[in-house]
């Protein structure tokens, strides 16, 4: 198989910008000439790559496996001739996409803790939701997923594909704002219609609460008055007091310590939630091979935030 780098370049671009006049120009070369490099990568590879057929572009399955590759080939070898001509060794920056909640309330004091045991760890942090997190994992478009584990397997990550860490457990706790007693404005043990802040329909969060409530007859007296996908929307709405939501447990620790929030119903109501780490075992980046031996080096309590 002759292979040209450049090809592999060219293909890399596609991939992230999903039009061929985009990376041409951010290739500097012509649109025809782009055009004509990514036929002969795939006439090199034996497969059709990229799916012409829609706009934008999309590859085509076996486009999807060979980017993961040709993302490896391209990092090792650019990091290879780094080392070479006597580019700076210092650590290079772990790309890290997170739900949005994770994100704002978990990380910070979770990558603290972790580089006590670690060292310094240069990492930058992209928030999205779930699935266009599982988007660029599988593309191999990051280093690292920190997500919400999903017990009823709606992320389809193939464990041995895409290893992960568990590196905490928490709780969607029922809260409110509280009354002049101190006791919920709106509670669960109530037996009126509850105003109801909700998560989306495609929201991850959303999902757990719904099983919780599957089978319950509480979920007739919820009425929903507002929708959102990140839970920190939904704790501004239940500061404000216009109903109740479920919401992370480490989203609302200094609300309730306060006092400014309080729970809504009591442990029953609870929805477990474990926190993992995931990494695509194709990608195989220097940086992001050594972080995962050293955290299975690490005892338990340092990975759990």
């Amino acid at each position: 198989m002759n292979l040209e780098t450049k090809w592999l370049e060219d293909f890399v671009a596609l991939a992230n910008t999903r039009s061929f006049s985009a990376s041409a120009r951010q290739r500097h070369v012509t649109q025809p000439a782009f055009s004509r490099r990514i036929r002969a990568l795939e006439q090199a590879v034996g497969v059709t790559l990229v799916d012409r057929s829609t706009t934008p572009i999309n590859l085509t399955p076996e486009g999807q496996l060979f980017l993961v590759t040709a993302r490896n080939l391209v990092e090792q070898l650019n990091e290879c001739l780094g080392h070479l001509r006597g580019v700076s060794m210092a650590r290079e920056a772990l790309d890290i996409v997170a739900a949005h909640s994770l994100a704002l309330s978990f990380y910070p004091e979770w990558i603290s803790r972790l580089q006590e045991g670690l060292g310094e760890l240069p990492t930058r942090l992209v928030a999205m939701n779930v699935g266009e997190a599982i988007h660029v994992l599988r593309e191999g478009n990051c280093d690292l997923m920190l997500a919400y584990h999903d017990q009823y397997a709606t992320m389809q990550l193939d464990a041995e594909v895409f290893p992960s860490f568990s590196i905490g457990q928490v709780k969607m706790l029922p809260v409110s704002v509280p009354d002049a007693k101190g006791k919920p404005r709106f509670s669960l043990e109530s037996k009126d219609t509850i105003p109801y802040l909700a998560y989306t329909q495609g929201a991850f969060l959303g999902r757990s609460v719904r099983m919780l409530l599957k089978n319950d007859p509480l979920r007739l007296r919820l009425r929903t008055v507002y929708e959102t996908a990140m839970a920190e929307g939904l704790k501004g709405m239940v500061l404000q007091g216009v109903g109740l939501a479920w919401i992370p447990d480490f989203c609302v620790r200094e609300e309730l310590k306060s006092g400014r929030l309080v729970r809504a119903g009591d442990e029953k109501w609870d929805v477990p939630l474990e926190i993992r780490l995931y990494r695509c075992s194709l990608v195989h980046k220097p940086g992001v091979e050594k972080l995962w031996r050293q955290m299975m080096k690490l005892p338990r309590d340092f990975l759990q935030a």
